[in-house]
């Protein structure tokens, strides 16, 4: 670990570069779920299928990105975080030039399964070198500087993948892809330090392990608040499976502009997520919640109630989703607060254990999405609907069993 000593010592240039890579480590996932997606209507004329059955094949991303978020989590601690980044890093390069090369829908899915896993890999292992490399001050401002990674990427990311489906073809992507992960890979082996050494008496067992995540599980604050907030979670799952079709196929824009369009929505999502650091100041995370999930309800019910009355254009489209995804932009970080304020030791555990909730059902809602081969916007209003109403109604019913709410916090709730 890089103590408060070695670390105002470290070189400007040494910790930028290691910034970055921790950067490169971040966006990869993003990218890989987000450069594709102008894609969809040439994948699927391309591979003879629906852009709704590509969408397929975003949906299997999310399923290997929740695998991967329990299995990490144990080998970086038995075997060091570098080996399995290599391992994953190795599985992402081979699946991504798999997906070039491949000639149906069904490999396509298949491949991008295995693409998450070994994306996977990148993520946990960024946020875990941050705890073993920068002294506890630090990590605070490294984690800010990586979420402005994560901010841009959904910005950057389809924007240039419009731009490089429109002139090369949507193979290109994977290609693209497959070069930023072999620069992070070698970057990563030359100039990423190793982080914590392997502790080999951690078990990888599976009933110690499944233990663990019962008991995290069976807490009635983490089951309420995780609940919750991965049901909200799953408007913005809705959209990004969702959102090709209804802007490209219902209201006909270019490749190009869908990119633009994604990119000006995403300040929805990442804006709100800033504005939740100004309620904290007089709000604690739970009031911001209950207020916000009411927001979220009464928009996603006027969308469903002006889809199903074709009064939706492709301007007030645009606002209400740009609406619907600050409501859960706000929801997400306090939710994420109060699921973990219980927890200490088992921390990793419980961020774990929550991710993979939370991919799971956002899996669950881009096979729902896919579900209708004609182009609609009924399904994305739909999803919408059922992610709003069951999250508010998770955090009415769940809040009857939490006895004296953990608010660690109620530093971190407060915002003090």
């Amino acid at each position: 670990m890089l103590t408060s000593r070695t670390h105002h010592a470290m070189t400007r240039s040494r910790y930028i570069w290691l910034i970055l890579i921790l950067g490169g480590l971040t966006a990869l996932t993003p990218f890989s779920i987000d450069m594709y997606l102008p894609g969809f209507p040439a994948i699927a004329k391309d591979l003879s299928t629906s852009a709704a059955k590509v969408s397929l094949s975003l949906s299997s991303f999310f399923i290997g990105i929740a695998l991967g978020q329990l299995l990490y989590g144990p080998l970086l601690d038995r075997f060091g975080r570098k080996k399995p980044l290599y391992i994953g890093l190795s599985v992402y390069i081979l699946a991504s030039m798999g997906c070039v090369f491949v000639h149906s829908i069904n490999g396509l899915i298949s491949l991008r399964i295995i693409q998450a896993l070994g994306s996977c890999a990148a993520s946990v292992v960024s946020i875990t070198l941050v705890r073993d490399l920068f002294p506890v001050e630090d990590n605070a401002k490294v984690f800010a500087l990586l979420i402005l990674v994560l901010g841009a990427s959904p910005m950057i990311a389809p924007t240039a993948g419009g731009y490089i489906i429109s002139s090369y073809g949507w193979h290109a992507v994977f290609i693209v892809l497959t070069l930023i992960c072999v620069s992070i890979f070698i970057c990563s082996i030359f100039w990423l330090p190793p982080g914590n050494p392997p502790d080999l008496e951690r078990s990888l067992k599976p009933i110690p392990i499944t233990k663990s995540f019962l008991a995290v599980f069976t807490n009635p604050q983490f089951y309420t608040y995780c609940l919750t907030g991965a049901l909200a979670f799953t408007g913005l799952f809705a959209y990004v499976a969702g959102s090709p079709v209804v802007f490209m196929s219902v209201f006909g824009v270019s490749q190009k502009t869908y990119g633009w369009i994604f990119a000006m929505l995403s300040i929805g999502f990442i804006g709100s997520s800033q504005l939740n650091n100004l309620l904290l100041k007089r709000f604690n995370s739970h009031q911001i919640l209950r207020f916000i999930l009411i927001c979220y309800s009464v928009l996603a019910i006027l969308f469903f109630l002006f889809s199903q009355e074709d009064w939706l254009s492709l301007p007030v489209t645009m606002i209400f989703l740009f609406g619907l995804l600050a409501c859960v932009g706000i929801a997400n970080p306090n939710t994420a607060a109060l699921t973990l304020a219980p927890f200490s030791k088992n921390a990793g555990t419980a961020s774990s254990l929550m991710g993979a909730i939370q991919m799971g059902l956002g899996s669950l809602i881009s096979v729902f999405i896919s579900l209708f081969e004609k182009p609609s916007l009924t399904p994305l209003a739909i999803a919408f609907l059922m992610s709003s109403l069951l999250a508010f109604f998770m955090l009415k019913l769940g809040s009857r069993q939490i006895k004296s709410p953990v608010r660690e916090g109620a530093a971190v709730v407060a915002g003090h």
